[in-house]
């Protein structure tokens, strides 16, 4: 049976062996970027993240951004940086803020060999859960497939130092920080993305949950692609609308919420609805 949405747990323990290494390589490199999915980037990150990571210098790099709601974007970055973080707004597959991002690194290269005699090549590390883009990320910046990219986490096995551009290196580890619900909102959000396996969800209810916050506070984008001349009251009275509209119809004229569901869970996370964004920072 598909697991209901508040039952989600997905923190494997060998995950502490790699939560072990990047603190371990910590002490190799100067700075740290961290990717995160720009529609959800709170669930996206590791809760723990800022305790593993301490003081190292940090670049918070929202991916994806091409997915999602340009003003939350520009609301995040603000949060972001009023915590101390520099921030970079970008598409890793596209290459939409990789020159921002090098030249966010050089100017931290820059203070860091400040005043010194000896400068030695600086070094960084990306860290970031799965499927947020880190590999791909590494392969734009390389400018090579340095990295395997796809769904498995873990592919990277040792250490090696990728020389980018510039003559800064990379430390090419498993930098993978998976997700810990202690919100299951957070996992919620993941599932809505694709970060967590369709195949042990419940998709009916993932997707009229999604058609729920579209129609709270993306009524217009939901009408214009689903053709509604208004939103009904509820999530389900929505989800059956847009069946109706999309042809989702059984024999019997019954509504087929696992095709509708699934339809509006594809369709979001293709961009297809429109640039949204999941999560809105605390004013």
């Amino acid at each position: 049976m598909a697991q209901t949405i508040e039952h989600i747990n997905w923190y494997p323990g060998h995950m502490k062996k790699t939560r072990e290494l990047i603190r371990e390589n910590l002490k190799m490199v100067d700075a740290v970027v961290e990717v995160v999915d720009a529609r959800i980037p709170v669930s996206s990150r590791n809760p723990l993240i800022d305790e593993i990571l301490g003081q190292k210098p940090r670049i918070i790099a929202l991916n994806k951004s091409d997915l999602a709601d340009g003003e939350a974007s520009k609301a995040w970055t603000g949060q972001f940086e009023s915590q101390g973080f520099r921030t970079v707004i970008m598409n890793a597959n596209s290459g939409a803020g990789i020159k921002e991002l090098l030249r966010l690194l050089e100017s931290m290269e820059k203070e860091k060999n400040e005043g010194s005699a000896v400068k030695r090549p600086f070094r960084l590390m990306i860290v970031g859960v799965p499927n947020v883009g880190k590999s791909s990320l590494i392969n734009r910046m390389t400018g090579r497939k340095s990295a395997k990219t796809g769904d498995k986490p873990g592919v990277t096995k040792g250490k090696q130092w990728i020389k980018l551009p510039g003559g800064m290196q990379l430390l090419d580890t498993p930098g993978i920080l998976w997700p810990k619900f202690e919100d299951p909102k957070a996992g919620v959000n993941l599932a809505f993305c694709g970060s967590i396996k369709d195949e042990i969800m419940d998709l009916p209810t993932l997707g009229m949950e999604l058609i729920g916050y579209l129609a709270e506070h993306y009524p217009g984008l939901l009408m214009e692609r689903y053709k509604l001349e208004e939103i009904p009251e509820t999530p389900l009275e929505t989800m059956e609308a847009m069946a109706v509209k999309r042809g989702c119809i059984l024999p019997g004229k019954r509504i087929d919420y696992e095709r509708i569901g699934r339809l509006v869970l594809d369709e979001f996370r293709a961009g297809r609805i429109g640039r949204i964004t999941l999560e809105m920072p605390r004013r």
